[in-house]
């Protein structure tokens, strides 16, 4: 079981706007090379990221709390400027001691949820607001989301230390669109295992009566269902039993293309919590 003992609580952010200080606090910051690939292959291959970055004359991304190295924020880089060459890219870090002196064409700078009064197309905070509690998490993601560009999107989650098992939201300036689980095929014995890797907003509702639940349930039964499929390896049990779920009227994005990684993502109505009205 994840340990989520040690979470930390952020400034309000209605208290230091306009003061210029950093909405946010320092976390663990731990990192590791390649260890968000499964979320930045779903980002550049999505449509709507597609469609933001090669219409937006000057695009730019903010990666929010890139921890104790630089590695996972030029790894987004690269992998954005497949989509578009001249991105913009800034990393920032509420710890001044890990700001660090620009490289491979990002910029690091200090700051936290208030975007460092940038108006970034794409945000990405990973591994951030799982360090935070909960009723703190609505605060950063408003913080996020008013400061956005028009049309801009924020991709908040959590993967595991080697990015194996990896859990994001997509929310735009509305709130929540999507909730995508991403994994290494050989990692997992069962979709729920994934639970664990939910973000913060969802963590502690994996419980009968909610509907994260309820979808991560009906993951395991297809999952058990496709067992037939084994011997052709789990990507392909994976395919047949993500069919089920939708044959079964989840409302699942289809996957149009050969993936290395297995992939569910549903509309946020989907597994919002109960009572969510945000």
């Amino acid at each position: 079981m994840a340990d989520h003992t040690r979470n930390l609580r952020a400034h309000n952010v209605r208290a230091e706007e306009g003061r210029g200080r950093p909405f946010g606090v320092v976390t663990r910051g731990t990192t590791g090379h390649n260890r968000l690939r499964r979320s930045d292959r779903w980002t550049v291959a999505h449509p709507r990221v597609r469609r933001l970055l090669l219409d937006a004359p000057h695009p730019l991304a903010v990666d929010v709390g890139y921890g104790a190295s630089h590695t996972t924020t030029v790894e987004w880089a690269s992998r954005l400027r497949t989509i578009r060459p001249d991105i913009e890219v800034v990393g920032l870090e509420i710890d001044p001691e890990r700001v660090l002196p620009p490289r491979d064409g990002v910029r690091f700078e200090l700051g936290g949820f208030e975007l460092a009064d940038y108006r970034p197309h794409l945000v990405r905070a990973f591994n951030v607001l799982r360090q935070y509690d909960v009723d703190q998490v609505e605060r950063a993601w408003e913080s996020v989301l008013s400061r956005l560009a028009p049309g801009g999107l924020f991709i908040e989650g959590t993967c595991d230390e080697i990015g194996r098992r990896a859990v994001w939201l997509l929310l735009d300036r509305d709130g929540p669109v999507s909730l995508t689980f991403a994994w290494d095929p050989g990692d997992v014995e069962k979709p729920s295992d994934l639970a664990e890797r939910l973000p913060k907003i969802l963590i502690h509702r994996n419980v009968p009566g909610e509907r994260v639940h309820a979808l991560l349930s009906a993951a395991d039964q297809a999952w058990d269902r496709a067992a037939g499929w084994e011997p052709y390896g789990p990507r392909v049990r994976w395919r047949h039993a993500r069919q089920m779920l939708i044959d079964e009227g989840w409302p699942v994005t289809p996957v149009r293309r050969n993936l290395r990684d297995n992939l569910l993502t549903v509309p946020w109505a989907a597994v919002a919590p109960e009572g969510w009205t945000a």
